[in-house]
């Protein structure tokens, strides 16, 4: 038998099933830029802007619609950027559809949303990668493979504008690992070349021959993203 999808499932039911006294439902439309990192990249800051836009719905749960529920479809690009080469220089770009489910407060003095919820996303297609990498420090770039499903910790705040106009302003954590177990490489001086007794080998001068010494270590990578939108809500 066919499994449904969890999140779906919850985000219909919740929806379908809003307390009798909620005015109505309303729609929106979303679109914005998002600024994001990859935690375990070993590369610091948030530089990688993309796209995200959507659709989505927003039920009151009482009457006088200080508290809401949503739910979303959206676009939104995610990745790491760097061109300082400091450690090394990376553009990576991850495209996913987004499913965020947020629970909603509604500030009674200014008007603002303030929300909480989780987002589930699927990750379209493998990421598209351009790098440069200096030989004393680099990634693993022969596996490049990020996990199809995220799940984020979603919290953001809502500031109306003019009239249906709302300026959105979104962090989210990924709550899994985008990437597990990613080598990277680092060069530490050199060491000599040994046999297999152990003894350092010399060149025809006399002279031990040195090879460059590695570090290596693992990490597993998470997204970390600001989104900065436009809502226009019907």
């Amino acid at each position: 038998m066919k499994r449904t999808p969890l999140i779906p499932l919850v985000a219909t039911l919740l929806l379908t099933t809003a307390p009798a006294q909620a005015q109505r439902i309303h729609a929106f439309l979303s679109s914005g830029a998002t600024l994001s990192q990859v935690e375990g990249d070993e590369l610091k800051g948030f530089r990688k802007w993309g796209y995200t836009g959507g659709i989505g719905a927003i039920v009151p749960l009482d009457r006088h619609e200080d508290w809401r529920i949503s739910v979303e479809a959206a676009f939104s690009q995610r990745g790491s950027y760097n061109r300082t080469g400091e450690p090394y220089s990376l553009d990576l770009t991850l495209n996913y559809v987004d499913i965020p489910i947020m629970l909603h407060y509604r500030d009674p003095w200014g008007g603002m949303l303030l929300g909480l919820g989780l987002n589930y996303s699927r990750l379209t297609d493998q990421p598209r990668t351009r790098g440069l990498y200096p030989p004393a420090f680099f990634p693993d770039t022969n596996d490049l493979l990020f996990l199809r499903n995220d799940l984020a910790i979603v919290a953001d705040i809502r500031f109306p504008i003019w009239r249906k106009l709302h300026l959105n302003i979104r962090w989210q954590y990924s709550l899994l690992a985008i990437k597990r177990n990613w080598h990277f490489y680092q060069r530490d001086g050199n060491m000599p070349l040994l046999d297999d007794d152990g003894v350092p080998i010399l060149d025809s001068e006399g002279h031990t021959i040195m090879i460059p010494r590695w570090n290596e270590w693992v990490n597993d990578c998470y997204s970390n993203t600001l989104t900065f939108r436009l809502i226009w809500q019907f």
